[in-house]
């Protein structure tokens, strides 16, 4: 940060610290402070060094070590919120709902062209976990869902992201394909929707084709406990 950018904090202060961003937050360098649910561990300072739609922060706290040293640690985390992510499936014909688009990160990290086949998932947006996947599903999917089924609740890179998402699975017959899918076009979604026989989208994750983390994970659940 510059000196100028620097003066420019202290007079007008800082978006999303102790004046609103663009969202509208404050107070969000307020993240773990007075946090006591671990004796261990206490936080000291914490830093918004971005205040984007997500949020980056830099976190110094202390930490007693198994052999009881108090050592200060510090470490950047990514607040994107939380999500929730769904296989949908078809018993009967044994077929799955997936979905392809692209991913720059993946595609800057070594991924050949950035499509990545995935489930469907999407942000909380303060919604209750099962009423984000629902509209996500419409949204992304096009397909109307009846009952869901809540499998676990997972952090899928806790070294550096807070994000936990939500893993679903629910049964879709033909006539529940209520509407396009695709996703939300003033949101930038291009997505293609996918309807893969479950054995061949099992066999994907083992050949490269399927690299979604999470997609993974619920492929291989379904499998080991014998949702078809």
């Amino acid at each position: 940060m510059t000196d100028s950018a620097i003066q420019q904090q202290l007079t007008e202060g800082q978006p999303g610290v102790d004046i609103p961003d663009s969202r509208g937050r404050t107070g969000l360098d307020r993240a773990g402070i007075g946090l006591r649910r671990n004796p261990d561990v206490g936080v000291t300072r914490v830093e918004v060094t971005s205040e984007g739609w997500h949020v980056l922060r830099r976190t110094t706290f202390s930490y007693r070590r198994r052999d009881g040293q108090v050592v200060t640690e510090q470490r950047e985390t990514y607040d994107r919120g939380n999500g929730a992510t769904i296989l949908v499936y078809d018993p009967v014909r044994r077929t799955v709902l997936l979905t392809r688009q692209f991913r720059f990160p993946a595609y800057v990290n070594e991924h050949h062209d950035g499509m990545l086949i995935e489930a469907a998932a999407g942000l909380l947006d303060d919604d209750a976990p099962d009423v984000a996947i629902r509209r996500e599903a419409a949204e992304e999917l096009g397909v109307t869902l009846g009952d869901l089924r809540h499998v676990f609740d997972l952090y899928m890179s806790p070294g550096s992201v807070t994000e936990r998402i939500h893993f679903y699975v629910a049964p879709y017959v033909p006539g529940d394909l209520s509407g396009p899918g695709g996703g939300l076009q003033e949101e930038g979604e291009d997505i293609e929707v996918l309807e893969i026989p479950f054995d061949e989208a099992l066999a994907m994750t083992s050949d490269g084709r399927i690299v979604d983390g999470k997609t993974v994970i619920l492929l291989q659940w379904a499998a080991l406990n014998r949702l078809f």
